[in-house]
C-alpha cells in the first residue's frame, strides 16, 4: 500500500518545523489519509515531549452515484464524489495554530467547490491577558451579524471567512472591543490566491455596563451596549456608470436582561452600494431587529420583529448567489426538523422583507387530566413574511422608496404551527405537530423550476413516536403527511429508525409524491442508513433516492439536485 504524504518531507524536521511549513503558501498536498493518520499519533506524542498539544477533527463524505431519469438525477460522469476536510489545532501556553485541509474529488453534487484539494484556512493566534490577536483565516461576528458575520457551515459548502489581521482587547472590565481587516473566501475556490477582490475593514465595540461598576454588577437587570461599523473597498472599474469604492454599513445594539426576561434590539445602515443584486441602484439600505422574549417554570413567550431594506452586502459589488457576502440576516422563521416541513424553506430576502415571529410555549402541569403522568408541552410558532412597499423612483438609479413603518404589500410566506409533546410513560412518549404554509414560489422559481404562478398553500401533519424496548434499545417512527395542490402535489412519508445506544442505528424511510399531477412522477424515494459510533469516530453510510429541492439553514439555502446512489460519511475528533 503506497500512501503519499500530505507535506513532502525534507531533509529532517522536527513536529513544530512540519507545522509551520503548513503555512507557507507553496505546500505539497497529496493525501488526506496520511496526514489524519500521522497526526492522531502525534497528539499524543507533543503531549509527552510538552512540546503543546495537537487536536482537530475530521470528516469526508462520499456518494456514489446512479442516473435515474424518472426523478431527474443525471449523469455523473466519475461516478463517485466526495468533499472531505481535516481540521488540525495546535496549542501550546498562549500560543495557538490552526490549519484545515480540505479535498473535492470531485465535489458532490450541488456544492459551489472547484474540484481539488489545498490549505484554504490557516491562522495563528496568540492571547495574554488584554490582547488577541489573529493572523491568518478567521471568523467573527459583530452583533446579531447584520454589519458582519463570517461563518462555516459544511452540510451547505457555505465558508466566507475572512483572511488577513484581527485584534481583541479587553481593555477594562466590561469594555470589548475588535478590529480587523481581511479579504473573504470565494465559495467557489479552495485557493488562497482566489479571495474576494475587495477588502474588508471593520470595528466593533461592547460593553457590559454591570461589569464596568462594581455597584450595579449585583443587581439583577443587566445592560449591554454596542456599535459596529465595517467597509468595503473596491476599485472602480466600470466604464459607465461612477461607482463608490468605500462602501460603509454601520450599527448599534441594546441587550436589557432580567430575570426570564431579555430584549435584544439593532439598528444598521448602509450607504450607497450599486451592486448586482440591486441592478446598480444608489438607494442606501437599512435594517431593524427586535427580539424579545420570557421564560418561567412551565411557561415561554418569544416575539421577533424585522424589517430590511437594500441591506445585501458583500465584498465583491459583481457576486451573487451566497457568495462572498459580508452580512447576515437572520430568518424571523421556525427551523423545522421533520422532512416534509422542509418542502417549503424560507430564504431572507435581502432586497426588502417585514418579518414578524412569535412563539408561545407551555407546560401543562402533570398528574392532570391533560397534562397526564408526566405533564404536556404545547408551543405555538406563527411567523409572516411580507415584501416592503416599494413605489419606483423617477431615475432609475435612486431604485425606489419606501416608508420605513409603511404599509406591508404581499405575503411572501406564512408559517402557522401548533406542536404537542407528551410523555405517557417512561419508555413511551410522542410528538405531534399541525402545520400551515402560505408562500409565494415565485420567489424560489429560479432554483427550483416551479412552472406555476400562484401562492403554495400546504398542510402538514407529523406524528413521531419513540419507545424506549429496554435498556439502551429505542424504536422511533415518523408519519408525516403533506397536502397541497400547488408544486408537486401531496406527499405521504414513513420513517423507522432502531437505535443501539451509543453505539449503533440503523433507519429507512420512504418518501411518495402520491399526488403529482403527471401520473409518471408519482414515485417513491426511499432511503435506508445505518451507522457506527467508535469513541469519538462516526461512520454513516446509505443507500437511496434524495429529491430534488432548496435546502436553508438560517434563511442561507442551495439547490438539493435530485441524485440516487450510495452514501458514506466518516467523521471524528482527535
Amino acid at each position: 500500500m503506497n500512501l503519499n504524504p500530505i507535506v513532502a518531507v525534507r531533509g529532517h524536521e522536527t513536529p513544530c518545523q512540519a507545522l509551520l511549513r503548513c503555512f507557507l503558501p507553496k505546500v505539497e498536498v497529496r493525501s488526506f489519509a496520511w496526514l489524519a493518520i500521522f497526526l492522531m499519533g502525534a497528539g499524543n506524542a507533543f503531549a509527552q515531549a510538552d512540546l503543546g498539544q495537537i487536536h482537530g477533527n475530521f470528516q469526508a463524505d462520499a456518494q456514489v452515484y446512479r442516473v435515474d431519469s424518472a426523478i431527474g438525477a443525471p449523469d455523473f460522469p466519475e461516478n463517485l464524489g466526495s468533499n472531505s476536510y481535516l481540521n488540525l489545532i495546535y496549542t501550546r501556553g498562549d500560543l495557538e495554530a490552526g490549519i484545515r485541509y480540505e479535498a473535492y474529488y470531485p465535489t458532490l453534487q450541488g456544492y459551489t467547490r472547484q474540484m481539488g484539494s489545498g490549505i484554504p484556512y490557516r491562522y495563528a493566534r496568540y492571547r495574554h491577558k488584554v490582547v488577541d490577536v489573529t493572523a491568518g483565516t478567521f471568523y467573527e461576528q459583530f452583533g446579531s451579524g447584520m454589519v458582519l458575520r463570517t461563518y462555516e457551515e459544511w452540510g451547505l459548502g457555505f465558508d466566507n471567512s475572512l483572511d488577513g489581521v484581527r485584534l481583541k482587547s479587553n481593555p477594562i472590565a466590561g469594555v470589548y472591543v475588535t478590529g480587523l481587516i481581511g479579504r473573504q473566501r470565494n465559495a467557489f475556490s479552495n485557493k488562497i490566491e482566489d479571495l474576494s477582490p475587495g477588502i474588508v475593514r471593520g470595528a466593533d465595540a461592547e460593553w457590559e455596563v454591570n461589569a464596568s461598576f462594581p455597584r450595579l454588577d449585583s443587581i439583577k437587570t443587566r445592560v449591554k451596549l454596542g456599535a459596529s461599523f465595517v467597509s468595503r473597498y473596491q476599485k472602480d472599474e466600470d466604464p459607465i456608470q461612477i461607482l463608490p469604492e468605500n462602501v460603509g454599513i454601520y450599527g448599534a445594539r441594546l441587550n436589557l436582561l432580567r430575570g426570564g426576561f431579555n430584549l435584544f434590539a439593532e439598528v444598521a445602515t448602509k450607504i450607497n452600494d450599486p451592486s448586482t443584486v440591486n441592478n446598480l441602484i444608489y438607494k442606501p439600505g437599512n435594517a431593524m431587529l427586535v427580539q424579545a422574549s420570557y421564560s418561567q417554570k412551565g411557561l415561554g413567550v418569544s416575539f421577533e420583529f424585522k424589517r430590511i431594506d437594500n441591506m445585501d452586502f458583500r465584498s465583491d459589488r459583481a457576486a451573487t448567489f451566497n457568495n462572498l457576502t459580508v452580512n447576515f440576516l437572520p430568518a424571523q422563521t421556525k427551523q423545522h426538523t421533520y422532512r416534509l416541513p422542509t418542502l417549503f424553506p424560507w430564504a431572507t430576502q435581502a432586497m426588502g422583507e417585514w418579518a414578524l415571529q412569535g412563539e408561545i410555549a407551555y407546560k401543562i402541569k402533570k398528574d392532570t387530566k391533560l397534562g397526564g403522568p408526566y405533564g404536556t408541552t404545547v408551543a405555538l410558532n406563527i411567523s409572516r413574511i411580507n415584501a416592503l412597499d416599494k413605489t419606483p423612483t423617477v431615475d432609475p438609479f435612486d431604485g425606489y422608496t419606501t416608508p420605513f413603518m409603511g404599509k406591508m404589500d404581499s405575503v411572501f410566506f406564512q408559517d402557522i404551527n401548533l406542536e404537542i409533546t407528551r410523555k405517557f410513560s417512561k419508555s413511551f412518549k410522542a410528538t405531534l405537530q399541525f402545520l400551515h404554509f402560505n408562500y409565494d414560489q415565485s420567489l424560489f422559481k429560479q432554483l427550483t423550476g416551479f412552472s406555476a404562478s400562484e401562492n403554495v398553500v400546504a398542510d402538514v401533519q407529523v406524528l413521531d413516536m419513540s419507545w424506549k424496548v429496554k435498556g439502551k434499545h429505542n424504536l422511533r417512527w415518523e408519519l408525516q403527511h403533506c397536502y397541497t395542490r400547488q408544486e408537486f402535489g401531496s406527499w405521504a412519508m414513513a420513517l423507522v429508525e432502531y437505535t443501539f445506544a451509543p453505539k449503533f442505528f440503523v433507519a429507512a424511510f420512504d418518501e411518495y409524491n402520491y399526488g403529482n399531477a403527471e401520473e409518471s412522477k408519482r414515485l417513491h424515494y426511499f432511503t435506508g442508513t445505518a451507522g457506527v459510533n467508535l469513541d469519538n469516530y462516526r461512520i454513516q453510510f446509505g443507500y437511496g433516492r434524495q429529491r430534488a429541492g432548496v435546502l436553508c439553514v438560517g434563511g442561507v439555502c442551495r439547490l438539493v439536485p435530485a441524485s440516487n446512489g450510495f452514501t458514506l460519511s466518516v467523521s471524528g475528533s482527535f
